[in-house]
């Protein structure tokens, strides 16, 4: 049910004056629990917390305590924790399944103090930042914003990412190949690429180039370089974590974060997974164990490693208490899962993921046949018309890299793939026939917009965020019209882009990616007893209070940009009618507010493009988590709508492609 107790919104709620002390109220709606909560533990001998296995759920743990220990709201003493003596259990599982709740309850422990103290911490800390900056913002650049400490870093991500696509210029570049083939077997025909020019790295910048290396390899003698052949290993990826987990679902499925981490409450609550929330590749020896008897069974000895595989732990944090995300059961297939909720579909595909990531990781490895094949080209000497000199030859090398696959091992799971890449039987030395040269035009390309995917690897791989706050942060981004989905991708809005220059000009500290990584690493120290949660804080509020203040008398207020209809405003006739973002999206607006207090819904059409149903414009929408969509003006009336954006020059095509919602 989540938290009982935590900080009031409406107030900041922090003594500074007196070592950051928080002052924690009951949250609004959960009264009754608490009354419940109260008589239950009056009648029990026994009282067992049971919340989940992270810092969240110890925090949970030790408010629930505090509120059954306490009476009429006195505050928390150390004779209150007496008088509670061994009544209070904490106990911990991260699986809901019989076996290991009943092994839990055996090994009942204290609440650890270190985890509690790392999550107020932390608590502490959002709370002074972000009551702390979000007026700020308010004065500066507009109401209703807010900013934090991993949300603010994720919208500079997203920000810069733009600015790199903006300022991206592309180059020329041409791909040059050719179709070769056995003298005495034409059909054996392979291809190769461009690799070398007379020994240096072939760079082909301009189509003039391109004209004079095509004209020489179609006039040239191949020969066979060299036949290199090594067997390759391919091993399994580890079991998942929770932001590999989120990866993998946004690339395979498009679910969001908030979706992936949704399904998997479920899935956990159900009982057929594991605790979702962690940053931990380590397995229970006895789920290793499990799994590696299932795949003994059911595909025999020689998809099974010689030795079980254990995976390092890359997080500073992750203890070896905390597991992978694994199935609870590996015997329960996808198929045998059964979903009455509507959801069922995307349980069922995300269960199969971690099912089948877990028992990959078991598997022995993938071989393959790596061959690599040079091929030389010796363009023939020509003489320069008018000239009695020969012009000397060049040397074109030219390679390929092909894969046969010996043994599928772990990728069994995954069906066939299109990693393989055969040659015909070949010799150093022999000669080819050339069957074709080609060559395309190709531009380089800016750095991609972030996905969800992305997004939360790049937070991950700076060491800023934890296995709990990659979904929220993107939710509270996305809430703030920071940022906005575009074909499943991160584009910044005005209001994001501002609020980022604000904090990048003036909290530069804020948003630095190693300041926040390190403010993390400190987090960890205080979970792992390694330092002290007040210290902490205060080493970092004496300096960010000083600069707060400076900011609120001497920054500028800084103005959204706008994008202009080309139209008067309807009202006043004086400015411009312009397009902002506010809230709720876009909207229309005057230039010249709050002079004009002119406002407008501002309706996104894609020009040249009409309803296949009934002939209506489409327009560009919003769900209430807001990811864009694509639906028919008349609505309700039609109902057409399309998760892809229309293509604009095959209109009729697009009926046949559209995913109805």
């Amino acid at each position: 049910m989540g938290h009982v107790r935590d900080l009031p919104r409406k107030k900041l709620s922090i003594d500074i004056a007196h070592d950051f002390e928080p002052d924690y109220e009951v949250v609004p709606g959960k009264e009754k629990v608490v009354k419940n909560l109260k008589a239950e533990a009056n009648k029990a001998s026994e009282i067992y917390l049971s919340m989940d296995p992270d810092r969240e759920g110890e925090a949970i743990a030790f408010h629930v305590k505090h509120l059954l220990t306490t009476k009429n709201n006195e505050q928390r003493t150390m004779s209150n924790e007496q008088r509670a003596g061994n009544k209070y259990k904490r106990v911990v599982f991260h699986e809901i399944t019989k076996a290991a709740i009943e092994e839990a309850f055996k090994h009942p422990r204290g609440i650890d103090k270190n985890l509690v103290e790392a999550q107020q911490g932390r608590r502490v800390l959002d709370r002074l930042v972000g009551y702390t900056l979000s007026p700020l913002l308010w004065r500066k650049v507009r109401r209703g914003l807010s900013a934090g400490r991993v949300q603010s870093v994720a919208v500079r991500l997203i920000v810069e990412r733009e600015r790199e696509i903006e300022a991206f210029v592309p180059e020329e570049y041409w791909e040059i190949g050719a179709d070769v083939a056995k003298a005495n077997d034409l059909q054996a025909v392979f291809l190769v690429w461009l690799w070398k020019i007379d020994g240096e790295k072939a760079k082909v910048s301009d189509g003039e180039q391109a004209k004079a290396i095509v004209s020489d390899l179609e006039t040239s003698a191949y020969a066979v370089s060299s036949v290199d052949q090594k067997e390759v290993h391919k091993h399994p990826y580890p079991p998942f974590t929770t932001s590999t987990l989120q990866q993998s679902a946004s690339n395979l499925f498009h679910m969001t974060a908030k979706q992936t981490m949704r399904l998997a409450q479920i899935l956990y609550e159900m009982g057929h997974i594991t605790y979702h929330r962690t940053d931990s590749v380590h397995l229970a020896p006895e789920a290793v164990t499990t799994a590696r008897l299932y795949i003994q069974k059911t595909y025999g000895d020689t998809y099974l490693p010689e030795k079980p595989r254990f995976y390092k732990v890359k997080s500073k944090l992750a203890q070896e208490a905390h597991e992978a995300i694994r199935p609870t059961h590996v015997q329960v297939e996808p198929e045998a899962l059964e979903f009455d909720d509507k959801a069922g579909g995307g349980l069922r595909r995300l269960y199969q993921l971690i099912h089948r990531r877990f028992l990959a990781s078991q598997m022995a490895d993938a071989v393959y046949d790596q061959v690599t094949i040079e091929v030389e080209a010796k363009s023939k000497v020509k003489s320069p018309s008018g000239s009695g000199q020969r012009q000397k030859s060049k040397v074109y090398l030219l390679r390929a890299v092909g894969n046969t696959r010996k043994f599928d091992g772990w990728k069994k799971l995954f069906g066939n793939n299109s990693e393989e890449q055969q040659f015909p039987e070949l010799v150093a030395g022999e000669e080819l026939n050339l069957i074709k040269v080609n060559s395309e035009q190709k531009f380089t390309e800016p750095p991609p917009r972030y996905t969800d995917a992305t997004l939360v690897k790049a937070l991950e791989e700076r060491g800023i965020g934890r296995p709990s706050t990659y979904a929220p942060t993107i939710s509270t981004i996305l809430a703030r019209q920071y940022v906005i989905y575009d074909e499943r991708r991160f584009v910044p809005t005005p209001v994001g882009i501002a609020t980022n220059d604000f904090l990048v000009a003036n909290f530069d500290k804020i948003v630095d990616y190693d300041f926040t990584a390190g403010m993390e690493d400190d987090l960890d120290k205080i979970a792992d007893g390694k330092r002290e949660w007040v210290p902490v804080v205060r080493e970092f509020w004496a300096p960010f209070h000083k600069k707060t203040e400076s900011v609120a008398k001497n920054a500028k207020r800084v103005k959204v940009a706008t994008e202009s209809t080309g139209r008067k405003c309807p009202e006043c006739h004086e400015g411009d009618e312009v397009i902002r973002v506010g809230r709720f999206g876009k909207f229309l607006s005057c230039s010249r507010f709050p002079e004009c207090k002119y406002t407008a819904n501002f309706v996104e059409k894609l020009l040249g493009m009409k309803c296949p149903e009934d002939g209506g414009d489409i327009v560009i929408k919003r769900t209430r988590r807001g990811k864009q969509f694509y639906g028919c003006s008349n609505y309700p009336k039609c109902k057409w709508a399309s998760w892809r954006k229309p293509n604009l020059t095959e209109g009729q095509a697009l009926e046949k492609s559209s995913e109805t919602l």
